[in-house]
């Protein structure tokens, strides 16, 4: 298996999280969020720019998410970079926002990279955060 890095990684190096689609959940995946960062001794700025990026993209999935559906968020973790995707079954008809929008520009200034993908109901965000400082 390779990841979004080029790296070749194991299963050890993943982690999956399963919440409802429901606001109050999302401290959760913050929480999750912030711990792996740490792992990968990300600095502080750099671990709360991620937190504040899981959360807008969550609320943009949140926003088209079908009634009594789960948050899949699934976790990457590299040497140097940390990789999130946040899956959710969407309502019919259903739009991201598009890449000129706002919480777009939100999401690409604070990680290294962002991309949305929507295909067979469900409507996925990709996050990839490398670490900055060389530890």
């Amino acid at each position: 298996m390779t990841q979004l890095t080029g790296q070749p990684m194991t299963d050890d190096d993943i982690v999956h999280l399963t919440v409802p689609a429901d606001g109050g959940y999302l401290g959760v995946l913050r929480t999750a969020t912030a711990g792996l960062a740490a792992r990968l001794q990300f600095a502080l700025d750099e671990i709360e720019d991620l937190r504040i990026a899981v959360d807008e993209a969550c609320a943009m999935l949140l926003a088209i998410a079908t009634r009594d559906a789960e948050l899949e968020c699934r976790f990457a973790v590299t040497e140097d970079a940390l990789t999130v995707e946040v899956t959710v079954p969407t309502v019919r008809g259903a739009t991201l926002p598009s890449e000129s929008s706002f919480a777009w520009k939100v999401l690409t200034a604070l990680t290294t990279s962002a991309s949305a993908r929507a295909a067979d109901g469900r409507a996925t965000i990709a996050l990839l955060t490398r670490r900055a400082s060389g530890y």
